[in-house]
């Protein structure tokens, strides 16, 4: 982590398959920022995710994050949880120390982001010196330069963290305009998945045989997980991508739910299938008998935390979820995953679901269950998918399907590209070398006064609120 000692703010993007270990490269880098006397704060998409970093942080550092308790070391900080649901007593406290800087390191949500009708209620930090973004698809650009406008004098470093990138990500990376770091290799003992199509409208059979494997998983020790789209049928799909389009606003509630990135392309008028309503199917019918509970963002945060642990602690044999679940929960005992309306998710959001399975000695199986007809786009990209579980080359397939939108600008939503007479993955070799070329004409003339020609056409293409975008970016 020498970045974090230059003079110049870090902006680096930690890519690594599900389970590499980018959590302990962050948590690393925060404790240099915390040794140099500044803090850290680590932003998660979900609160079950949050807590999760909180509870796994805090038994990490042990005395070291105990400041001000009895059993503390001399040289301990503090960790602090800012979450949308904390009581207005724990809030306030955590808004303390975060304040005066005995929290050296600080975890939260969403919540950290919205400005506050009251002073009191505000965010502010003594000096913060790194923002870690896990999981940074389900940030938007704005949301994620939030947090970097809190710190007071020079710019934060910033770090975030992603196993697949999303397509601009991507483009970045070739443009050569985001430093990244990879971490290629997968922890001992990780066990593999497998990833299989379960074609249920064409054949019924197999998503009959999909709830036998469930059964015949949990018989030999195992535990499942059932992904739903919606949590019930009155409500509409879940959408954190949506709300956190590169240039989305920030809203005021936890997203804990991310789903329906893709409109199914089956022509069925049928909606998402619901947790609320698979629960209850299934615990009356082919899973009868099972120790079934429900999960998704919108119940009680206490209650997040109670059904977790149940399944953490081998209690609960089948959790039907939302993608609550997609990022973070680490329970080593589960083996497999069904994935209802899996069409409706997209690429990113598949890979890191399935990576909750096979995160112990038992080999993982995830089962993508849907309805789109036999050379659909939907099923080409559920086949694909499946056939690799290459994270870096699923991103790539991303960015095919939906190109890297314009890497100059606001304007990401859309499938059109601001490059013209190139695409960015055929002619990333061409575009490598005129990076190459246009870095030593800067760095020869880097007000372009022998260049006017050139300095016009920037001019023109680059005004001063794509200029402020892109450095957010």
């Amino acid at each position: 982590m020498t970045a974090l000692g230059r003079e110049h703010p870090m902006h680096r993007l930690l890519q690594g398959e599900v389970g590499s270990g980018k959590t302990l490269v962050a948590v690393r880098a925060m404790l240099q920022v915390v040794d140099d006397g500044g803090q850290a704060v680590l932003l998660a998409p979900t609160e079950v995710l949050a807590q999760q970093h909180y509870r796994s942080l805090t038994e990490l550092l042990g005395p070291l994050g105990q400041a001000g308790e009895l059993d503390s070391a001399e040289q301990a900080t503090r960790v602090a949880l800012l979450t949308g649901s904390q009581g207005a007593r724990a809030r306030r406290a955590a808004l303390d120390d975060v304040a005066t800087g005995a929290a050296g390191i600080v975890i939260g949500t969403h919540t950290l982001l919205y400005q506050r009708a009251r002073p009191a209620d505000q965010v502010a930090f003594k000096d913060l010196g790194l923002v870690v973004i896990d999981e940074q698809h389900r940030f938007g650009v704005q949301q994620r330069d939030a947090l970097r406008e809190r710190a007071h004098g020079s710019r934060p470093h910033v770090l975030v963290m992603t196993a697949t990138p999303i397509p601009r990500t991507v483009a970045m990376t070739v443009y050569g305009d985001l430093d990244v770091c990879t971490l290629s290799e997968l922890p001992a003992g990780r066990t593999p998945i497998t990833s299989h199509v379960v074609p249920a409208a064409e054949k019924p059979r197999f998503l009959e045989r999909t709830w036998e494997r469930v059964r015949e998983e949990v018989a030999g020790g195992g535990q499942a997980y059932v992904v739903c789209p919606r949590i019930g049928l009155d409500d509409a799909p879940e959408d954190a991508s949506s709300q956190t389009a590169l240039s989305g606003p920030l809203d005021p509630a936890d997203p804990d739910d991310a789903a329906g990135e893709y409109e199914p392309d089956d022509g069925a008028a049928r909606p998402p299938r619901s947790v609320l309503d698979v629960a209850a199917e299934l615990s009356e019918g082919p899973l009868a008998g099972l120790a079934l509970r429900v999960l998704h963002g919108q119940m009680p945060a206490d209650d997040k935390d109670d059904c977790m642990r149940g399944f953490a602690d081998g209690l609960v044999d089948v959790l039907v979820a939302t993608t609550v679940v997609e990022v973070g929960v680490d329970v080593p005992n589960a083996t497999i995953m069904v994935i209802l309306d899996a069409d409706r998710f997209g690429v990113s959001q598949l890979h890191q679901l399935r990576g909750r399975v096979g995160r112990g000695a038992k080999p993982g199986l995830c089962l993508l269950v849907t309805d789109a007809p036999e050379g659909s786009p939907a099923r080409q990209r559920l086949a694909a998918v499946a056939s690799t579980l290459d994270g870096f080359r699923l991103s790539r397939l991303d960015l095919e399907q939906r190109r890297e939108g314009n890497v100059l600008g606001a304007a990401q939503a859309g499938r059109r590209s601001s490059l013209k007479m190139l695409t960015l993955l055929a002619d990333e070799e061409l575009i490598g070398q005129a990076r190459q070329e246009a870095t030593a004409v800067v760095d020869a003339d880097p007000d372009l006064r022998g260049h006017p020609a050139l300095a016009e056409a920037i001019s023109a293409l680059l005004d001063e609120e794509q200029a402020e975008f892109l450095e957010k970016a």
